[in-house]
């Protein structure tokens, strides 16, 4: 990789952890600095995945024709001064519950941006040869982000205080928009025509490609699934198995270092068998082993061990999968579109978190965390079913099918 590209790639990374680093020091803020309970706590959460319900189609078809890089600049300024405005509002005794979800709802809105337009943009940015390497490179980053990110958020939290952590935070955004304005490479000039797609351009793309429908439904259910084992999962282990909260931490962290290591395999696996098998492959790992998780023995570190075993493998498989996703729907959707499918393709697999959210709640209260963890972990397993269809099976590189 070039010189240019590891400048995008830096600005991604340090915007990633941004990014990991706020998810936690929001809640934290809420509860440290204003002894906010589980409801405004929640509140905070909320309006983090909010965006994701509704922007990711409407960001798609805006973004469309225009220049991306800019656009993400643009995205790591406006995050770097919403999070900005936290310590100066403690610093002068004004920070309020209201303004901590006012901020979480427009750091979570231009995120949605900052990342369909990260998507559109890389296949223009790279040859089409170095793409697959670029997507394990920045899955593999933004992995390591998602384990080290909440860590580093409780480190500066612990020793500067939770609204002074943010204000590292927000340097952090800036960073990105440094490192990703940095690059000198030209940015190729959106393609436009007099004829201008429909709001809707987006899911046609998704519904006459059976590999992105299949795709689609695919992440749609994991995700929804995936919120409602993760709602029951944190109390069957803390609160019925008695693992500490450092030890559940602990096994959280180990699927996420899986990831790592199946984003850094996932491309030899496509060289090998072909992206469609490289796929089924890891798709029967991270959705497979999951159903495990409601069958461990053992109580305390025992049961964390176990825990932390099948988190790791099913880990592998989400990572290897990750980079395999991203790179076939680059190369499958047509450039013009980039944006706007991609805009599409996150309103119907994003947009269920907080369905699947509040379902695990339901679960867990009318039948008990196990049978909710269960119930998560079948969906999960589930959801590998649309990838099965023979033109997945089938699919040697998405350079060939696309042609």
């Amino acid at each position: 990789m070039d010189s240019d590209f590891k400048r995008f790639w830096a600005g991604q990374t340090v915007s990633a952890v941004g990014t990991h680093v706020t998810a936690v020091a929001l809640p934290l803020t809420a509860a440290l600095s204003l002894d906010a309970g589980a409801a405004g706590v929640s509140a905070i959460a909320t309006a983090t995945y909010l965006p994701s319900a509704a922007l990711p189609l409407l960001a798609g078809h805006w973004l469309e024709g225009r220049r991306k890089r800019g656009v993400m600049i643009a995205a790591d300024v406006i995050r770097a001064a919403a999070v900005a405005v936290i310590p100066l509002a403690w610093a002068f005794d004004q920070l309020t519950l209201p303004l901590l979800v006012a901020v979480a709802f427009l750091v979570g809105a231009a995120s949605v941006v900052f990342d369909i337009a990260s998507f559109a943009y890389l296949p223009d940015f790279v040859p089409e040869q170095d793409l697959p390497a670029a997507n394990r490179a920045l899955q593999g980053s933004s992995t390591a982000a998602q384990v080290g990110g909440p860590g580093l958020s409780g480190l500066l939290v612990q020793l500067l205080g939770p609204a002074i952590a943010l204000l590292v935070d927000a340097f952090s955004y800036l960073a990105s928009a440094v490192g990703i304005g940095s690059a000198r490479r030209t940015e190729v000039a959106p393609h436009v025509t007099d004829a201008r797609p429909s709001l809707w351009e987006g899911v046609r793309q998704i519904k006459v490609s059976p590999f992105l429908r299949a795709l689609t439904a695919h992440a749609a259910l994991y995700n929804a699934s995936a919120q409602i084992l993760v709602v029951n999962l944190v109390v069957l282990a803390v609160k019925e198995r008695g693992l500490s909260a450092g030890g559940y931490g602990i096994a959280l962290s180990a699927g996420g270092a899986g990831a790592f290591a199946g984003a850094m395999i996932g491309l030899r696996l496509a060289k090998r068998l072909g992206y469609g098998r490289a796929f089924l492959t890891s798709l029967a790992l991270s959705t497979g082993l999951p159903l495990l998780l409601a069958l461990l023995p053992g109580r305390g570190v025992q049961y964390g061990v176990l825990l932390g075993l099948v988190q790791f493998a099913a880990g592998i498989g989400l990572g290897s999968a990750n980079v395999l996703s991203v790179t076939i729907r680059q190369l499958l959707i047509p450039r013009a579109s980039l944006a706007r499918s991609n805009g599409a393709y996150r309103t119907f697999t994003f947009g269920v978190l907080p369905v699947g959210a509040a379902l695990g709640g339901v679960l867990g209260s009318t039948f008990g965390t196990t049978a909710a963890v269960a119930a998560g972990t079948v969906g999960m397993a589930l959801s590998a079913l649309p990838m099965f269809v023979r033109e997945v099976r089938t699919l040697e590189t998405p350079v060939t099918t696309a042609a």
